[in-house]
């Protein structure tokens, strides 16, 4: 299974690319999407443009997106919203249900602590894909995104198989 992993952001929407095999994890491509243009609406065309193109090219068959949290900036909040938005509708257009988990929640999978640093982050997602060229600190929470997606969807297939058997 391909599983693209993006992380929103509405300057820099980091994304990557692993291929499972079973508990098996190996990197195909990771990078950073950069907003282009003047106007919100033309940046988010052109994180919809770049991430579709990524789509077309690596052809992912699941995707996990990370969920946003509320921070004091009511107005950066709703921007990164919007950049979620693009995030979730690409996935969606080439068919594929979209997988959220909280930032916390990738953090305690990739590194076992809810609260790590983005340090910690790229440190662990270097260990787990090997040999790994990161395009940044938004590629590796898109990698590690990936990371948390590939664990929880191997749960439920792990039980479906225990129940066929």
């Amino acid at each position: 299974m391909r599983v693209v992993g993006i992380d929103p952001g509405l300057r820099n929407l980091g994304w990557g690319v692993i291929d499972v095999n079973g508990s098996r994890l190996s990197h195909v491509a990771n990078g950073i999407c950069h907003s282009e243009g003047g106007d919100l609406a033309a940046r988010l065309l052109s994180l919809h443009h770049q991430l579709t193109e990524i789509f077309h090219r690596f052809a992912p068959q699941a995707a996990a997106v990370e969920k946003t949290f509320v921070n004091k900036d009511g107005a950066g909040t709703l921007k990164l919203g919007q950049a979620r938005g693009i995030a979730m509708l690409v996935p969606a257009q080439f068919g594929l249900s979209v997988g959220e988990y909280a930032p916390n929640s990738v953090k305690k999978t990739v590194v076992g602590v809810g609260h790590a640093a983005k340090e910690q982050i790229a440190h662990m997602v270097r260990v787990q894909l090997p040999g790994v060229d990161l395009a940044g600190p938004d590629a590796a929470d898109a990698l590690a995104i990936a990371i948390c997606h590939a664990h929880h969807a191997r749960i439920p297939a792990a039980i479906a198989q225990k129940v066929r058997a």
